[in-house]
């Protein structure tokens, strides 16, 4: 008797489906184009891109971070950005089905760089914020990927890792607030489970990096071989880093010069 509407765009439904977007909606979900930093997976503009398969950002030049290297799907805007808060701030679960999905095709992006045997762990929330909140949605979305992949050397574990103390938000705060506020907040269970083990660590959204930085450090101290990082979506920054010099140039000025 009621009519139902797309709770991405608006638009109403042909049919009801247990997940309230339409077709249309999800059709735009799309990956990351362009040329990736070979390790963080930020978008980069480079002239010498067809000579530098593996090229790496600047950042990443300048520091190298701790995890092996870190694939995102698409880029955290519009419909994906709308879904993914579909289900971690409004609750509609069967969306980690879809997200279940892009997530599977992250990390099917890693699958030849991976050992024979590796340790799926998803970052963890604190026990209050998955109270409060009923679910952990990387958790939830890590185990949909799981059941698409069907790779028998993937073990998924959500009890090796765990958040001890229950950090301030990160929004709005600089990459050194962010370290901060994030240092000291992750701690592993069974060391046993993550010694001379490679371990692909997943989460939502990659934003800065440093919340990931934070846990690969972790893992790696416990014992694990190697850290990959498969997310959802990331943000990318609205400055890129072009070729091998740094030279740095915002990317509405790249436009307006093509």
């Amino acid at each position: 008797m009621f009519p139902s509407y797309c709770r991405l765009c608006g638009e109403p439904l042909v049919n009801l489906p247990r997940l309230p977007v339409c077709a249309e909606c999800i059709s735009r979900l799309q990956p990351i184009d362009g040329l990736l930093c070979s390790i963080c997976g930020e978008r980069i503009f480079s002239p010498c891109a067809s000579e530098s398969p593996s090229l790496a950002c600047g950042l990443c030049r300048r520091a190298a971070p701790p995890f092996a290297r870190a694939v995102a799907y698409g880029s955290y805007e519009r419909e994906l950005r709308a879904l993914i808060h579909l289900l971690k701030y409004e609750g509609v679960l069967p969306a980690k089905k879809v997200l279940g999905r892009i997530l599977a095709e992250a990390i099917v992006r890693l699958g030849e760089e991976f050992g024979p045997e590796v340790l799926l762990v998803p970052v963890p929330l604190h026990a209050s914020k998955k109270r409060q909140r009923g679910f952990n949605q990387t958790e939830i979305v890590a185990g949909e990927a799981i059941k698409l992949i069907r790779n028998r050397g993937l073990h998924f574990d959500s009890t090796v890792l765990v958040r001890r103390r229950n950090t301030e938000s990160q929004i709005g705060l600089t990459r050194h607030q962010r370290r901060e506020n994030i240092r000291g907040a992750f701690s592993i269970v069974n060391r046993a489970a993550v010694q001379e083990r490679e371990v692909l660590l997943v989460d939502d959204v990659f934003t800065t990096g440093t919340t990931i930085s934070e846990c690969s450090k972790v893992l790696l101290r416990a014992g694990a071989t190697k850290v990959w990082v498969a997310t959802i979506a990331r943000t990318l920054k609205a400055e890129v880093q072009i070729g091998e010099v740094g030279e740095r140039v915002s990317i509405q000025a790249l436009k307006a010069a093509m």
